[in-house]
């Protein structure tokens, strides 16, 4: 069992039991670890030590963070098709593809792809020259999957796997990389919705975050909280496209396409660098 297995079963173990709170034995005991040495597992790969993960985890924290005023409000369609903000101490840019892109299919493009492990788990990323424009956790996915939907989205564009260029953007996502000459891009394909949602979530701050609702009534459509979870879901690029911070209204995390468990580590590893 890889340190991801591990602490993924006690994510899950905890998750299951936050209503009783259990202490550091219990959660190292049915790890069949010692406290020191899974308390030294969990919070180096979550980031976070498991008591603060299970206050992350409390319903009321997130009730607050519903409650706080975000900087969402700002976000409207006439700021174009392109945004940033300040993300994981470097800046991420988001450009869409332009129609005449998106009828040329990817032609004279090459597109540089390879699997990575993260602080989450294996990724699956691909970038342009201008950006990223996929990635994806890798967990029980087949990379020929992740291909196949390179192609359909870029049928004429070159596909090359290329380790060492994509590491450096690896290294720059979760912040082993204190320094850039450049801002983080992204180049996504999307609707004018879609498109309009994405940017909406980068302007969520890290620690905090937002319901469907806000994001509905960020974009100027208040009444469309179920098409902005399905653009939500749509989001080709996971993690700096920050989905993760959009839950319900109640204050549950709800759903999430990599799986519930990631979104909850990634939640307290946020917490621990941003709060």
């Amino acid at each position: 069992m890889s340190d991801y297995d591990r602490v993924a079963e006690a994510i899950s173990f905890i998750t299951s039991r936050v209503n009783s709170q259990p202490s550091l034995d219990e959660i190292a005991a049915h790890m069949h670890l010692s406290p020191f040495h899974f308390q030294r597992l969990f919070s180096r790969w979550a980031g976070v030590t498991p008591k603060r993960f299970l206050q992350v985890l409390t319903l009321e924290r997130a009730k607050q963070l519903l409650s706080k005023p975000i900087p969402l409000l700002e976000v409207s369609d006439s700021l174009g098709l392109s945004s940033g903000s300040r993300l994981y101490d470097h800046f991420v840019h988001l450009e869409a593809v332009t129609p005449g892109e998106y009828k040329l299919g990817g032609a004279g493009l090459t597109i540089e792809y390879a699997v990575h492990e993260t602080p989450f788990g294996k990724a699956f990323i691909a970038t342009t020259p201008r950006g990223i424009c996929s990635f994806a956790f890798h967990e029980h996915t087949e990379i020929d999957e992740h291909l196949a939907v390179l192609q359909k989205k870029w049928p004429h564009a070159t596909l090359r796997e290329n380790r060492q260029r994509t590491r450096a953007v690896i290294k720059a996502m979760f912040g082993e990389e204190k320094k850039l000459d450049r801002p983080v891009s992204l180049y996504v394909s999307g609707t004018n919705f879609q498109i309009s949602v994405w940017k909406a979530l980068l302007q969520i701050p890290p620690a905090t975050v937002a319901s469907y609702s806000q994001v509905a009534t960020a974009i100027g459509h208040p009444s469309s909280a179920r098409a902005v979870g399905l653009a939500v879901g749509a989001n080709p690029v996971a993690f700096l496209i920050p989905c993760h911070r959009v839950i319900q209204q109640s204050g549950t995390l709800g759903g999430y396409h990599w799986g519930a468990t990631r979104k909850q580590a990634i939640h307290a590893w946020e917490s621990a660098r941003y709060e």
